[in-house]
């Protein structure tokens, strides 16, 4: 009996294993009478169905699947080991491009565990957290559009696809307007935001929001109830509730079962107690009730957006006022780009010796933070993203890990998709929607 797990073929327990590395076909040894052959293929990490950079092992019997194992740490980056050498307001630089077609979520998420440690939590300004709300938002109807145009073209509805970024280009052009950057904005900042939204960019979303919520339209008129779409991804990827709870599964996939989690609900954050809207549930516990979820949550993140752009009616600070915490900054474009505005460099190098000196200290060393730990949780487009946040009373973060939504749904792979055909792992992965920046980090 082969012991080298490389070899052309080893026998083990269940049968015969065939690695095949290319070659023909006919020199592969058929299986003894009354033994089921067997064989091992490799799903990425560079292959355009497996959602990035993920590796998925399948053992075969025939074209149904045997086992599954996900094969991560392709595109590791060591953030969260980066932020213990940047100050605090460094970090949000960092995190931003952990889940990186969720970066609000991920500034968000990391800014409320920094203000609660600080205990500022209640002096954020209003008009701070409904931008932020906003962003998030904003950010999850992108976010979705992604999930649906590569789900789309992975099982070959190339429309949807094209639907998908077409309307994400919306979105992504509302985020260079207000923060200068489609993408890793760190435009969300502990105790605010970087920047106000003016009058004629709160009036440029308001135009914006009425052709996205048409061009939606195409998409569900295009794939609900479509014989074909339904067919791959009806009954597909099944994960009951508890399969779910076992799992930790949060999101869409757990919300698919008909449990109406959500944090905006369950442990309100920024303000969202106080707007209207509902949680989108299904009971199909599949692939195909996991797109109309999403399709779902895109329209009531329009319906919170419009009530973000009424609340911006009112003026005010988007910074805490604490000139110890607030990270100085009064952006406008100018000859050379965007940055300082004059009048705010003017106030600070010729008009106010305190501003220049709390200027200098946040910048060059950052502020401190008492020593504490915290856990602090948004509601993602993938689910439960939290952030625990460690202070040894420094001005950097001693420890900050997170809870990817990603990372602990990518579990859920091997309970969808064994004893399923080969072909359903596809629709059953990009039903999970995993992003790999957020699994390895």
């Amino acid at each position: 009996m082969a012991t080298d797990a490389f070899a052309g073929s080893f026998d083990t327990r269940t049968g015969t294993i065939y690695n095949v590395s290319g070659g023909d076909w006919d020199t592969i040894s058929p299986a003894a009478d009354g033994q089921k052959e067997q064989i091992v293929v490799n799903m990425g990490p560079q292959h355009p169905s497996t959602h990035g950079v993920l590796r998925l092992i399948l053992q075969l019997e025939g074209e149904t699947v045997v086992e599954a194992r996900c094969g991560i740490g392709y595109l590791h980056t060591g953030i969260e080991k980066n932020l213990e050498f940047r100050n605090w307001t460094q970090g949000v630089t960092f995190v931003t491009r952990m889940d990186y077609l969720s970066p609000f979520f991920n500034e968000t998420a990391y800014c409320l565990g920094v203000e609660k440690l600080l205990g500022i939590t209640d002096q954020i300004p209003e008009r701070a957290q409904v931008i932020r709300v906003m962003m998030m938002e904003l950010n999850r109807i992108s976010s979705h559009l992604v999930a649906l145009a590569t789900g789309g073209m992975e099982l070959g509805a190339l429309t949807a696809m094209i639907f998908g970024f077409r309307e994400r280009e919306l979105v992504l052009d509302i985020f260079e307007m207000v923060t200068g950057l489609r993408m890793n904005s760190a435009y969300v900042r502990p105790g605010g935001v970087a920047q106000d939204i003016t009058d004629d960019q709160v009036l440029r979303i308001k135009e914006t929001l009425p052709l996205l919520r048409s061009r939606l339209k195409d998409t569900t008129d295009l794939l609900v109830d479509n014989p074909i779409w339904m067919a791959r991804t009806s009954g597909v990827g099944y994960l009951d509730l508890a399969g779910c709870m076992s799992l930790g599964m949060t999101g869409p996939v757990l919300r698919s079962t008909g449990l109406p989690h959500d944090l905006r609900k369950a442990q309100p954050y920024s303000g969202y107690d106080t707007y209207d809207f509902d949680v989108v549930t299904v009971d199909t516990a599949d692939c195909y009730g996991r797109f109309l979820i999403r399709v779902g949550e895109m329209k009531q993140s329009l319906r919170i957006v419009e009530q973000c752009l009424e609340r911006l009616d009112k003026p005010g600070p988007v910074m805490i006022q604490d000139a110890k915490i607030g990270w100085p900054a009064q952006l406008s474009v100018g000859s050379d780009g965007q940055g300082n505005s004059p009048e705010h460099i003017n106030h600070i190098m010729a008009q106010s010796m305190e501003a220049l000196i709390h200027h200098f200290k946040l910048v060059t060393e950052g502020f401190r933070v008492p020593t504490g730990q915290v856990y602090s949780a948004v509601e993602s487009p993938r689910g439960e993203l939290g952030v625990h946040v460690v202070s040894d009373g420094g001005t950097r973060p001693y420890r900050v890990h997170y809870r990817d939504p990603s990372f602990t749904n990518l579990q859920a792979t091997a309970a969808m998709c064994e004893g399923s055909m080969i072909s359903d792992v596809v629709a059953a992965v990009a039903s999970i929607d995993p992003v790999m920046g957020g699994v390895d980090r």
